[in-house]
């Protein structure tokens, strides 16, 4: 058993799960725009050039998005207040993670 293990912790990449790491304000930017992330329960968004962003779940909603330093904010309106999360990545994971350590996970859709 010892030399199976011994095996897998020689092979690159192994079976482990790549670790999330957390995104510069240019990775953000390169990791979201046009792109297309699936959450939990089926909602989706979309991250525009535009700097627009659209969610669906039960229906639509359109907000706006920015990079500020090294973090991911956004708006939606009626509300005129920015909330801003760090982002990590992992794979094809984006990670939000909020003000009070809330984490919310998004999968590309290709």
């Amino acid at each position: 058993m010892r030399r199976f293990a011994l095996i897998l912790a020689l092979v690159p990449g192994g079976l482990a799960a790549e670790e999330f790491r957390q995104l510069t304000g240019d990775e953000i930017l390169t990791a979201l725009i046009d792109r297309k992330l699936a959450y939990e329960g089926g909602a989706t968004q979309t991250f525009e050039p535009s700097m627009r962003t659209q969610y669906f779940s039960s229906g639509p909603s359109a907000g706006s998005w920015a990079v500020r330093g090294d973090q991911y904010c956004s708006v939606w309106p009626p509300s005129d207040i920015w909330a801003c999360y760090n982002i990590e990545r992992s794979g094809d994971v984006i990670r939000f993670i909020g003000a009070g350590g809330d984490l919310t996970d998004g999968t590309y859709v290709e």
